[in-house]
């Protein structure tokens, strides 16, 4: 390479006027690709993200079992928007045509919870609610799990809530509901529009929100639910990374003083949405509805959501640590080299400017990282999602919108660490010294959070304060306020949005390229 090095500052040398940017930026491109070993390995880099992405998704498989048999495994399911949902619950229902709406008041709610044993062998059931536990009133498109519906409900630890087509999520009134101080609830239906509305006494009401469901048929289901999603444990690991386990629980709403509004003709009908069914027909941990009169009694599991649990589309890119170690390198000798040749000087003649040499340089390595970057991940992560689904395997979906911004935010990721790299390398001067440090403020802390090693506060206040913030922008499923989930790096997600996190990689960048430009000005001079 030292030879190499020697020939491309001779081609370089014909442009030491002082030009423009434009000059320099050619300048340091014509460096780079004339500088076999480095085009050598910044490919290297490109096609080790994507052979060892499709190497792990092809190690991937996955199998249910029907009884004896293994069967495939199903897809997710997918809800209105295209996200993967959960859609299980009990419901009392009978068909509404056209416009109209149900008022109910509800006396109570009430659940028992799956706490660990603390007597091996004796199940170890509690009476209580989950925090989102539900018990109310909807309009449902139809009893297809993943139709369109809108609900308002009483929740175990979060008031009153309206929430539609799963992912929409509006607060009422605060507090809980017994017998002493019920709630009554209304949800009325004016085309394709669905509002909730709330009372203390039944005769003052409050509007909670309103829930456009465009495309719903002239005949939909209305009436009662109830629904409880697993109880969350997390525990510390013997390493120090957390585990999460999730427990039977269910909640039961009881309801009284129902009315119906509209077209409402036909007699009530229960249905246990989603319910588990053994090979042998029995349901596992089946709802249940009774009735006394105008008083409704319903017992739900599972929940109304979004999915969080599953296998992530981002999945194959987790080999792109290996590959953005080889761009490190590469980045850091891009700078190194010059100093180790004695090339700086005549650099510097180019350009005498060295702020403005320096950025030609960062931008010229961007350019060329964030172009081999993005068709690796573009690579990685469809090839691979195909894999995977290939091989059994239930990746949960996500929007196309989201698929791109990952591709892009990958490539992004990519150059600013290489910049990032090739400033560490201006300042420090040493190869060795440059790569170790980069590598130990990007590359390590992404894994020490997203591996068994921290405790899960640690391991987000490094991906809050670390350059490997920057990683939050391959996390595609978002964590949701009214979902109880184990929102942790070790699960895959980050504690900053996507480009929050790109943004605090960005800032080092540009805080390192200023440090390296001033010191270039002092030491040169």
């Amino acid at each position: 390479m030292s030879a190499i090095s020697h020939r491309s500052s001779h081609r370089s040398e014909p442009q030491a006027g002082r030009g423009g940017f434009g000059r320099l930026l050619r300048a340091e491109w014509s460096k780079f690709r004339t500088v076999r070993g480095w085009v050598v390995a910044m490919t290297a880099a490109a096609l080790v993200t994507v052979l060892l992405g499709l190497l792990s998704a092809s190690g991937n498989h996955a199998s249910c079992s029907s009884g004896p048999i293994e069967v495939a495994c199903p897809p997710p399911l997918v809800g209105p928007g295209g996200e993967a949902v959960d859609d299980k619950f009990y419901f009392v229902h009978r068909p509404l045509t056209g416009d109209g709406g149900i008022t109910v008041r509800l006396t109570s709610m009430t659940g028992q919870i799956r706490k660990p044993d603390v007597t091996p062998g004796q199940r170890n059931v509690v009476a209580g609610v989950v925090p989102w536990a539900k018990a109310g009133i909807m309009i449902k498109e139809s009893t297809r799990q993943g139709s369109a519906y809108a609900a308002m409900m009483m929740t175990g630890e979060h008031g009153v809530r309206m929430q539609y087509n799963f992912t929409h999520d509006v607060a009422g009134r605060p507090g809980g509901v017994s017998r002493q101080s019920p709630r009554w609830l209304r949800l009325t239906r004016s085309g394709d529009t669905l509002t909730g509305y709330e009372s203390a006494d039944g005769a003052k009401w409050t509007q909670i929100g309103t829930a456009p469901l465009t495309g719903l048929p002239q005949t939909v289901q209305i009436g009662m639910f109830a629904a409880s999603p697993g109880d969350l444990t997390v525990t510390q690991g013997d390493l120090g990374g957390s585990v999460a386990a999730a427990r039977f629980t269910e909640a039961t709403g009881e309801f009284d003083q129902v009315k119906l509004q509209g077209n409402t003709s036909g007699a009530w009908r229960n249905d246990d949405i989603g319910v588990t069914v053994a090979p042998d027909g029995t349901e596992h941990h089946p709802g249940r509805a009774g009735q006394s009169g105008g008083a409704f009694s319903v017992t739900g599991v599972g929940d109304i959501a979004p999915a969080i649990e599953g296998t992530a589309p981002e999945r194959p890119l987790s080999s792109a640590l290996t590959g953005l170690i080889l761009v490190i390198v590469v980045a850091v000798m891009f700078i190194t080299a010059e100093y180790r040749h004695g090339l700086i000087r005549i650099t510097l003649l180019a350009g005498p400017r060295r702020g403005r040499m320096l950025a030609a340089k960062a931008l010229a390595l961007g350019l060329v990282t964030f172009a081999a970057a993005l068709p690796a991940t573009a690579i990685t992560f469809t090839v691979g999602g195909r894999i995977l689904r290939d091989n059994g395997v239930a990746v949960l979906p996500v929007s196309l919108l989201t698929q791109a911004r990952i591709v892009v935010g990958m490539a992004a990721l990519f150059a600013l660490a290489a910049v990032l790299a090739l400033a560490l390398g201006a300042l420090l001067r040493r190869s060795v010294a440059a790569v170790i440090t980069a590598i130990a403020v990007i590359v390590v802390p992404h894994v020490l959070a997203t591996t068994s090693v921290l405790p899960d506060s640690a391991a987000q206040w490094l991906l809050r304060v670390t350059p490997a913030a920057g990683f939050a922008t391959q996390q595609s499923i978002p964590e949701y306020a009214h979902v109880l989930g184990h929102y942790a790096p070790i699960a895959g997600f980050y504690p900053l949005p996507p480009w929050g996190g790109l943004a605090v990689l960005a800032g080092y960048t540009a805080l390192a390229l200023g440090l390296a430009s001033v010191q270039l000005r002092r030491r040169d001079a």
